[in-house]
Parts: C-alpha cells; sequence; structure tokens
C-alpha cells in the first residue's frame, strides 16, 4: 500500500501495475497521491538535513494515534516508526511469520477471475520465484477512493516493502478481518487507526483500520482479506502478483502474456531495462520503476532524447505557475485542484507534453541530473513516506533561482517554496518528453 495510491473512480477494478491503470471499465480514472509535503521555507541546501528535520514526518495526533501505545506515539512523532499499527490485535497467532521477502516484479490484473491453470503455468515460467494470485478492485474507504487488494495475510506479507512485511501485527488485523491502509491514505484522510470505517465495495461493511503501511505495488491504497474482498463484491483471484528477480523481465512479461486472457494487462513494478530496448519489444517500458527508490529511469541515455525545447519549458512553467494558489485534493489532476503529480501532469499537458499520473513513474521519464546542471522545468523528487522509505513519494518542479513549485499536502495551495535537498530528496530528473510520452501510453493500456 503504498504513497502513490489512489486513482480510481469507484467501480470495481480495472489494471493496477507500477503506478499504472488501464482501464478496463468504463468508470474514468482519477489521479493519485502521495504521502507527504514538502514545508514551507525549507531552506535551499545541499547538506544532510539535521535531526527532526526534513519531509513530511510523521505526527501521532488525533484520531490517527488512537490505540498506539505511548512509546509508539513518541516514535511516530519522531519518525522514527516504520509502520504504524495496533498493541492490541493479533492475540492469536493466526498469521504464518515472515520467512522470506520476496521482490514483487510484475503484476497481472482482469476484470475477472483468472483461471488457476494461468497461475500454475507462471509459476512454471523460467525465472519465476512464486505467482500469487489476490483479488484487485477500486473501492471507498471512508468515502475517498482506493485501489484494493483482497489476499491471504501469510502468503502474500512476503511481496509487501520490508517493514510492512515484518508487521506481523498488521497482517493479524488483516487476517482478523481489517482493513490496512496506506501510511499516506492513513494520516491524509485522518483515518482512525483502531476505529472503524464504512468500507463500500458492491456491497459497504464497517471494517476496524488495523494499521498503515507500505506494501509497495505502487496504486494500491488498501489490503483486506481475501474473504472480506469477497463480501465486498470485489472479483475473486482477478490479480496475480508475480517476483522473478533474476529473470529478464521483457522476455518474461512476453511468456506471461501468451498465457493470459485477452482482456488482462501485466506491467513491470521494478526497473530493469533501458526504456529503448523495451520499446522495440513492444510491451511497457520497464523505465516505470516503482521499486527501485531512485530518482532517473533506468539505462536512459542521451540517445533517448532530447530533452524539452526552450518553449516547450517555457509553456510548462507558465501553465504551471498559473495554478498557484489553488488547492491541494489528494487524487486531483487540475485544473482547479491538484495533488503533487497531478499539477505536474496537467502543466506538461498544457505544453503539449504526456505525463504519466504517479510520481514513482514520473522520477522514471528522464535521466537523473546532478545539482549543479539543473534548469527550470527540471522536477525534484523525495522520499516521504516512513513505511516505504526508498519510494518516490513526492514531485516538485524547479523554477530556476534556487526556486520551486508544489501542491504539498491536504489543506494547503499550490505554493512557490525555496527548493529543498535535504535528506529525503531523491534527485532531479530532466525530463524527455519522448520516454515520457512511452511511459504514460504504457501506463494508459
Amino acid at each position: 500500500m503504498r504513497d502513490v495510491a489512489r486513482r480510481l473512480r469507484p467501480a470495481l477494478w480495472v489494471a493496477v501495475a507500477a503506478g499504472m491503470v488501464a482501464s478496463l471499465v468504463s468508470a474514468p480514472l482519477l489521479g493519485q497521491e502521495h504521502g507527504g509535503r514538502l514545508a514551507a521555507g525549507t531552506v535551499h541546501q545541499a547538506r544532510p538535513a539535521a535531526a527532526g528535520e526534513g519531509l513530511g514526518r510523521v505526527k501521532a495526533t488525533g484520531s490517527a494515534a488512537a490505540g498506539i501505545s505511548l512509546a509508539g506515539q513518541r516514535q511516530l512523532a519522531s519518525g522514527s516508526l516504520p509502520v504504524a499499527s495496533l498493541d492490541s490485535f493479533a492475540a492469536t497467532p493466526v498469521v504464518a511469520p515472515l520467512r522470506h521477502l520476496l521482490q514483487a516484479d510484475l503484476l497481472v490484473v482482469a476484470p475477472a477471475t483468472l483461471p488457476r491453470a494461468v497461475a500454475a503455468k507462471v509459476r512454471r515460467l523460467p525465472g519465476v520465484v512464486s505467482a500469487e494470485l489476490v483479488d484487485a478492485g477500486t473501492i471507498r474507504v471512508g468515502g475517498s477512493n482506493a485501489a484494493m487488494l483482497g489476499v491471504d495475510p501469510s502468503a502474500f506479507r512476503a511481496f509487501a516493502a520490508a517493514p510492512t512485511a515484518r508487521a506481523t501485527t498488521l497482517w493479524q488485523s488483516v487476517a482478523d478481518g481489517g482493513v490496512a491502509v496506506s501510511y499516506t491514505m492513513g494520516q491524509q484522510d485522518k483515518l482512525p487507526l483502531g476505529g472503524l470505517v464504512q468500507v463500500t465495495g458492491r456491497q459497504s461493511q464497517r471494517l476496524r483500520v488495523g494499521g498503515f503501511g507500505t506494501v509497495g505495488i505502487a496504486g494500491v491504497d488498501a489490503v483486506v482479506s481475501d474473504a472480506v474482498a469477497r463480501s465486498l463484491g470485489i472479483p475473486a483471484a482477478n490479480a496475480l502478483v508475480i517476483s522473478a528477480p533474476r529473470a529478464q523481465l521483457v522476455t518474461l512479461m512476453r511468456q506471461v502474456k501468451a498465457l493470459l486472457p485477452a482482456t488482462a494487462a501485466i506491467a513491470p513494478l521494478v526497473a530493469q531495462a533501458a526504456p529503448g530496448a523495451v520499446a522495440s519489444a513492444g510491451i511497457a517500458s520497464a523505465g516505470l520503476a516503482a521499486a527501485a527508490g531512485a530518482a532517473g529511469g533506468d539505462g536512459i541515455s542521451a540517445a533517448d532524447g532530447p530533452g524539452m525545447t526552450p518553449a516547450e519549458i517555457r509553456a510548462f512553467l507558465t501553465a504551471a505557475l498559473s495554478r498557484v494558489g489553488k488547492p491541494y485534493v489528494w487524487g486531483a489532476a487540475g485544473p482547479d485542484a491538484f495533488d503533487c503529480s497531478g499539477l505536474v501532469q496537467w502543466s506538461m499537458r498544457q505544453a503539449g507534453l504526456v505525463m504519466p499520473r504517479v510520481a514513482a513513474d514520473q522520477a522514471q521519464t528522464g535521466p537523473l541530473i546532478p545539482l549543479s546542471d539543473l534548469r527550470p522545468g527540471d522536477l525534484l523528487f523525495y522520499h516521504t513516506d516512513p513505511t516505504a522509505p526508498t519510494s518516490i513519494s513526492h514531485v516538485a518542479i524547479y523554477l530556476g533561482n534556487g526556486l520551486m513549485e508544489q501542491a504539498p499536502e491536504p489543506g494547503m495551495d499550490v505554493q512557490v517554496v525555496p527548493a529543498d535537498f535535504g535528506a529525503e530528496f531523491a534527485g532531479a530528473v530532466e525530463v524527455y518528453p519522448r520516454v515520457a510520452a512511452a511511459a504514460a501510453g504504457s501506463i494508459a493500456g
């Protein structure tokens, strides 16, 4: 479950992968959004942040802190607790212990149940270590859109981001019939940790919020048990998470796709090959890393350029600056409200450029550049989610003269602030329009 999560309108899913959704139903798509903010007035600097400094610090205040021990609240306040969960859950050890971690490399999503024979055949493909059937759907949590997985907690936890995978209490709460949500969704929507929240799919239930934690699969905001997912009306076993860390993903994707129904979509969850090589294979760009954690597309070189023209940069920045003062709304992509990546996507569109919707994907649309080469129009990326400290979760637009523009967090407006290069800065990227368009095209389906 992740910072970059909420982006589908309430209708049963479609296809989600690496922050991507390929629409298989009539409902239009919403943007998703990310974890923490960059505070106004942060200092333009190129040094590590001091203790307590940085972006998106965790605050355990109000209902979000309910049910957490005093020590846990102190850890949350200091930003040192990677996964927030309830001390009082899990008296009975139902969930199996975590024995190992699995890298989630590919995600398949279909509008209906995948044949079990397909999963069995995928598991036999060269390089595949594991392939787990899960339920995938779009629901509403507390009135907000969320992409949800229904899982067997004992089997699926190994695919999650390491801090979440190790949080047995969180997975126990899922096994007990609760819902675990992404850290960002929990914090920004002020969901009551330990309290009840209305969860609505085709049916509606009140579920206990058992934990905040990032799964590490972009686009996923919420996890429940497969039994609860089906009681909500989410399609059964319509998605497949595949771990194949040593496989060549371009080849494996082609092999998996040959086994799938025509309506199923597949996409990579990690970066591996250069976009040019992937594009030549006719498959979604592996430059769309959700798990890599660093800005800059893997394998991108000058041959994948050029960057934006001066006219495109002017149009991009003019559009972005025209939105200053517009409100931040998680999942909004303009023209009158924005989240951080929605601001980038909308502003690029006004310049005639196509961008992916999610910050983690936008971070892969060009090469990583040194700070000494920063130019207006470059994008700045950040790690702001303490439950996924290596995931890209925020983006800002570099304006020049040490300034950047960002859509910060709920309750704040699009703003121009001093650029921040502190401890949670993940890197700067020069956007290559050709790479960005290929990335956005593969995400769209």
